[in-house]
């Protein structure tokens, strides 16, 4: 099978005498492509490119650019379906899906079609004859280091921004999902994205460090492991690089005895089981706030926890809409297993087993939705990341008990609490230790305009700003800020405020202009 090419310069180039990585299915197991494990020379040539493209690029106008993502977000509109069938196959979503991921990163492509009336800057007299005017000007060479568990939305949450804001793109996808992106550079193209202007370096750690450590690059948003994303922050500000990083999560949804339990069983099974638990906003603990009471206790496990393992049980494996999809390699599914068989070693009861999909399908990487009743709140499972479609179950004895566990928890990408009572809600929502906060909505990602981002000092978030909307556009700009005066409006503007000032109460005592 022959290896992917880069894209360097608006041409797809084969790196030559590097190895390969193989790029499986995770359906099947089967190898469906390979990659180049390129190095710092491919990243290099590619900023040589970045750089000879940028005065062009960044020189036409906003609105210039804009409408090149206008036309592009009518071809992924248009082809949304042939990227969809490219992502179930490399990544394993169900079809339903692979679709959302698709439409998901088109949405923010339209957003960036609105940065000419958002990044329009402002101007204002801000004393006698003198002007401050602040303009968003581009970086230069920024680059993108992306995750496999979404191939077209994660990559579009900074790509669009970017390149719209006046800046040269450099993209590593994730080595076990390079397909999608291959085909989206294509469109890019088509809708008339100029060579250089958006490159793609396939490989692994060694493109990652490069870009980096190098000095032309001034910028650089990583999503991934918290692990890498800390990696990646300390180098980048090691050399005072312009970093946003997002990391891992461990998100917390909470339960009242008041929920709706239709459909909060409904939003729970969709948040932890959906795209098989592979997603920073997955549920992964369920936290059942008790009084304390047995009879209270009882009630959640023949209510609520009895409504979610059934909706739950009803999931078949498979890719079709409303499936739930294979993890994303043999590696993810031996770490999901050995989360589940601990647990159960050390007490814990399962309610719901998936670990007979891994015996029953030996093909590809299979895990089912599996749910556990934790009765100690330090097993690991209850703890650490899993990134598979496992829920964790435990009964806390009052409201400050669960706060106690969600604002223990290193991360803090989202947490979500499960009420019909206004107040009850705003309580806990203050408390939550977590950036991203759902009320009955148990994947809380905020759409644009808002900004998506975990919360500053915790595993969840590194380096700068948000990586969406505005947040985006606030990284990947410099405010420049202009103060200027000019000899006759500046004579006349002076002339006119000593004559109000006889009669006025206001004096610009704040002004330093002309004065010592």
């Amino acid at each position: 099978m022959s290896m992917l090419p880069n894209f360097i310069n608006g041409e797809f180039v084969v790196p030559t005498g590097v190895a390969t990585i193989d790029v499986v299915s995770p359906s099947t197991g089967v190898k469906i492509a390979a990659v180049p494990r390129s190095t710092s020379s491919h990243v290099d040539e590619a900023v040589q490119a970045a750089r000879e493209a940028f005065p062009a690029w960044s020189g036409l106008t906003i609105k210039a650019r804009a409408a090149i993502m206008f036309k592009f977000h009518s071809l992924v509109d248009t082809h949304s379906a042939e990227l969809a069938a490219i992502i179930v196959r490399e990544n394993g979503k169900n079809l339903a899906e692979a679709l959302a991921d698709v439409a998901k990163g088109n949405e923010t492509v339209e957003w960036s079609t609105s940065l000419p009336q958002l990044a329009a800057g402002r101007q204002l007299e801000v004393s006698r004859g003198v002007m401050c005017q602040e303009t968003r000007e581009p970086l230069g060479v920024v680059a993108a280091i992306v995750p496999f568990n979404f191939p077209a939305m994660v990559p579009m949450w900074t790509i669009p921004i970017s390149l719209t804001m006046g800046n040269c793109v450099i993209l590593k996808p994730s080595e076990k999902v390079p397909l999608t992106m291959q085909r989206m550079v294509e469109l890019m193209v088509t809708a008339g994205v100029p060579p250089g202007v958006f490159q793609i370096v396939h490989g692994a750690a060694e493109v990652v460090t490069s870009m980096c450590d190098h000095p032309d690059i001034s910028a650089v948003s990583f999503v991934g492991s918290s692990k890498v994303a800390e990696i990646v922050t300390k180098r980048c500000q090691a050399v005072n690089k312009r970093v946003l990083a997002l990391g891992g999560a461990k998100n917390h949804l909470l339960a009242l005895p008041d929920c709706d339990v239709a459909m909060t069983s409904r939003d729970v099974v969709a948040s932890f089981a959906g795209c098989a638990g592979q997603r920073c906003m997955a549920a992964s603990v369920l936290l059942l706030v008790s009084d304390g009471s047995n009879e209270l206790k009882q009630t959640f496990m023949e209510t609520l926890v009895k409504e979610i393992v059934a909706t739950a049980s009803n999931l078949k494996a498979g890719q079709a809409g409303g499936e739930v999809g294979p993890l994303i390699d043999n590696i993810a599914k031996q770490r999901v297993l050995e989360y589940i068989n601990e647990a159960e070693a050390n007490g814990a009861t399962i309610l719901l087993d998936g670990r007979s999909w891994a015996k029953e399908r030996t093909e590809g990487f299979w895990v089912g939705p599996t749910i556990i009743l934790h009765n100690n709140v330090d097993d690991r499972a209850m703890k650490e990341e899993i990134f598979g479609p496992v829920l964790s179950v435990y009964v806390a004895n009052s409201w400050d008990e669960a706060i106690a566990i969600e604002n223990a928890n290193p991360y803090g990408n989202a947490a979500c609490i499960y009420t019909e009572k206004g107040a009850n809600a705003e309580w806990f929502i203050k408390k939550f230790r977590a950036a991203m906060l759902g009320v009955n909505v148990g994947i809380p990602v905020p759409r644009e305009p808002f900004s998506f981002g975990g919360l500053y000092g915790t595993l969840s978030k590194f380096g700068n700003v948000d990586i969406t909307g505005d947040g985006a556009m606030e990284f990947f700009s410099n405010r420049i800020k202009v103060t200027s005066k000019w000899s006759a409006s500046y004579s006349a503007a002076s002339n006119n405020a000593a004559k109000k000032q006889k009669t006025a109460a206001y004096e610009d005592k704040a002004s330093f202009d002309g004065k010592m």
